[in-house]
């Protein structure tokens, strides 16, 4: 990947965002009056407005600690990313109205309060830091060296401040401009020099935006070719680290929302790199980078509704800058509708990057359009997502196989979603709460992490184990214009010695209205204690009658099943969300009555008018 021509590249005076000063300026002063551009400016100027009647937020010692104490995340990130959000806001009110002052003064006192933190880190990252460390071991004999740690927002920190100073070096203070190459010097160029981090060999998001983070603000602030390349050389290796997360499929099995985060940040820094190499170093070019871009549009059920397995959220806006920037690269990346690209204010994280380049990157040109109706199937990640568009409307189907040690892993094996005209009927939780306790040896004991919380079976009153051993093996993928198969064994999952093997199978008939038929065969040593069908669902109407249960929002869903053979017993189920929210779901468990040796369930899902 690098040449001996990188250092010749590195000291080239490339400008990476505007080719000059009155490009930019124009550029700014022509977007501001867009028509097109409105309801983006309009919902940047609302929030400014409000942030300027805001008191600047102050990262206090009591915020800092809640986390060491109670394991609770929530208190000093909404300070911490409120701040970042007065930092994204101000300074684009100062690129699109440099003549007002208020905002550059804004701008210019929150710099200048990021620039003071005591760790640009969150606390949940700095366990066992130098941050943390209490040891008391200081000498006038010896130099004073401060220990850094680099995390996820310190590094986007630094990507911020160093293109914030690029874009508006013309309006701050030179002090302030000092300040932000001091900090980022002292905090993340010096400390990524010296140490290795263990981010940088890992195969998930972490690598990208780390790396990314520092290579693209080492872009914009390094101007000595050999530096630059010391850094250069260290951020490349993290980023195909990055890509070995990744099967050749391109599939994200983090989940949506961290390949928009984690490869968002790797095209940022490749976009960057591109420029400043005239083109010669371009990370765009393998077939795998080209699956993964192609992730997005495969993975929506319909609208916003997206296949949330893993730390995913049930539902998803769309970077417009990203999939317009994409689409300028690869023929066959489709644009999605305008609709669904997010407010301003809808980022919690406040994050930087994609937020100015929903701007720089939106094409008013671009052609848009809704998910088309397609399946994907890839059998080295075990995913199967199926939409179907008909008289009747939207529906999709999508299952998974894989295994429990996933990346944000799900005890999942067998899952699956049912999604009719943008309603969830069959669901999966998704990410819950982020805590301490999320991240450890407790993380099974959450619903939606362990398989308690999925659309899979109880086996001995037992739930699916954790690890990549534990795994679902394919036994079927067909796809047809009007009926496809996917089934697997996954007996594998489970730790139930006298179970031989189960093969979950699904059988999804697009017809007009379309039907799922779930078929569940088991095979044991000896008679089994229970089997439990479970299925989660959101809180529905739920109506039982002769032949089976209607499940009712919106849509109508019934559920047939053989009441000779099943006992259904609904439960309540309450989850605490990824905002700390609590929602109320559903537990449909279906109690096999006829215990044998070897024993089949079916249960049919048929949309009903």
């Amino acid at each position: 990947m690098i040449t001996a021509d990188f250092k010749r590249w590195a000291s080239s005076e490339t400008t990476l965002l505007f080719s000059n000063k009155e490009v930019k300026n124009n550029w700014w002063r022509n977007t501001s009056q867009n028509s097109a551009f409105q309801p983006f400016l309009d919902e940047i100027r609302n929030e400014a407005k409000r942030l300027l009647q805001e008191n600047d937020q102050v990262l206090t010692y009591s915020l800092f600690r809640i986390f060491a104490e109670t394991g609770s995340r929530l208190e000093y990130e909404k300070a911490y990313f409120e701040k970042r959000r007065r930092l994204n806001t101000f300074a684009i009110m100062v690129l699109l109205e440099p003549e007002n002052m208020e905002y550059l003064n804004a701008l210019e006192n929150t710099i200048w309060s990021v620039c003071n933190e005591y760790s640009w880190c969150l606390p949940a990252h700095l366990m066992n830091s130098p941050e943390t460390s209490t040891q008391v071991n200081f000498s006038l004999g010896r130099p004073f060296v401060q220990g850094f740690t680099i995390d996820l927002f310190a590094a986007e920190t630094a990507f911020s401040l160093a293109e914030i100073l690029k874009l508006s070096e013309d309006y701050l203070s030179p002090l302030i401009c000092k300040r932000i190459y001091e900090e980022v010097y002292k905090r993340i160029f010096h400390p990524f020099k010296e140490n290795h981090f263990h981010w940088e060999s890992q195969t998930h998001n972490w690598a990208a935006v780390c790396a990314g983070s520092i290579g693209s603000a080492a872009l914009h602030l390094i101007k000595d070719a050999e530096e630059l390349s010391i850094i250069l050389y260290r951020v490349l290796p993290a980023m195909d680290s990055y890509l070995k997360g990744f099967n050749e499929d391109g599939i994200c099995l983090e989940g949506y929302g961290y390949w928009q985060y984690g490869f968002g940040y790797y095209v940022y820094f490749a976009d960057l790199l591109k420029k400043k190499t005239g083109g010669q170093l371009d990370l765009f070019i393998t077939e795998k980078v080209h699956q993964i871009a192609l992730f997005q549009q495969r993975c929506f059920l319909n609208q916003n509704l997206v296949v949330n397995f893993s730390d995913s959220l049930p539902t998803a806006s769309i970077s417009l800058g990203l999939s317009h920037y994409l689409s300028k690269i690869y023929a066959d990346f489709e644009i999605p509708e305008f609709n669904l690209r997010p407010k301003y204010s809808d980022d919690h994280c406040s994050r930087w990057a994609p937020a100015i380049r929903n701007l720089l990157w939106f094409d008013e040109l671009a052609s848009q359009q809704p998910w088309k109706s397609r399946t994907f199937y890839s059998k080295e990640s075990a995913w199967f997502i199926s939409r179907h568009h008909s008289e009747s409307g939207s529906f999709s189907f999508a299952a998974k196989g894989g295994h429990n040690g996933e990346p944000h892993n799900h005890n999942d094996i067998g899952h699956f979603i049912i999604q009719g005209n943008n309603e969830v009927l069959l669901k999966d939780l998704g990410s819950g709460l982020y805590t301490k306790d999320y991240f450890n040896e407790k993380r099974y004991s959450f619903l939606c992490n362990g398989s308690q919380g999925h659309s899979v079976p109880i086996i001995n009153h037992q739930f699916q184990k954790a690890g990549s051993t534990r795994f679902g093996d394919i036994r079927t993928a067909l796809l047809d214009q009007d009926v496809e198969t996917f089934a697997l064994d996954i007996e594998n999952a489970y730790e139930v010695e006298t179970l031989q093997k189960l093969t979950r199978k699904f059988t999804w008939m697009k017809k007009n209205q379309p039907k799922l038929i779930l078929e569940d065969s088991y095979s044991f040593t000896e008679k089994p204690d229970s089997i439990v069908e479970r299925l989660i669902t959101p809180k529905l109407s739920i109506t039982k009658d002769d032949v089976g249960v209607i499940l009712k929002g919106k849509e109508k869903l019934r559920i047939l099943f053989d009441q000779s053979q099943l006992k259904l017993v609904v439960k309540k189920l309450d989850f605490t969300n990824h905002f700390g929210e609590t929602e109320e779901n559903i537990a449909l468990d279906f109690i096999v009555k006829n215990l044998d040796k070897e024993c089949s369930v079916e249960l049919v899902f048929q949309f009903e008018k």
